[in-house]
């Protein structure tokens, strides 16, 4: 189970930092993503990080604004969102994904936390 939280409403320029908690003992063994939806749009990547933490991949989009980490001994992963711009404003949803390699789609993605809303006002 995924739990997301942390989104909000900011100016544009600012800051918010999106937690998820996973439940379980086998965290360590998924691949984690972010993905966001705006009314109207898609389901879209946003960002992804590898078992190990060790790996990760942006979208163009946010590339050099965002940062994921994780931390596997408190099952939890962080992204960072910097410089937001109103053009981020969705609901953020993370992801897990027992995969061989990180994977961009939703498709693969096994579980899915609830989403969290993130509003950037201009």
């Amino acid at each position: 189970q995924l739990q997301a939280s942390g989104g909000g409403l900011v100016q544009a320029g600012g800051s918010l930092r999106l937690s998820c908690a996973a439940s379980g003992r086998t965290f360590s063994s998924y691949n984690m993503g972010w993905f966001r939806q705006a009314p109207g749009k898609e389901r879209e990547f946003v960002a992804a990080i590898t078992r190990s933490g060790a790996g990760t991949f942006y979208a163009d989009s946010v590339k050099g604004r965002f940062t994921l980490s994780r931390d596997n001994a408190k099952n939890m992963v962080y992204l960072q969102m910097n410089r937001l711009k109103p053009e981020d404003t969705a609901v953020y949803y993370c992801a897990a994904d027992d995969g061989v390699v990180v994977i961009s789609t939703p498709g693969p993605y096994d579980y899915w936390g609830q989403g969290t809303l993130v509003t950037v006002s201009s």
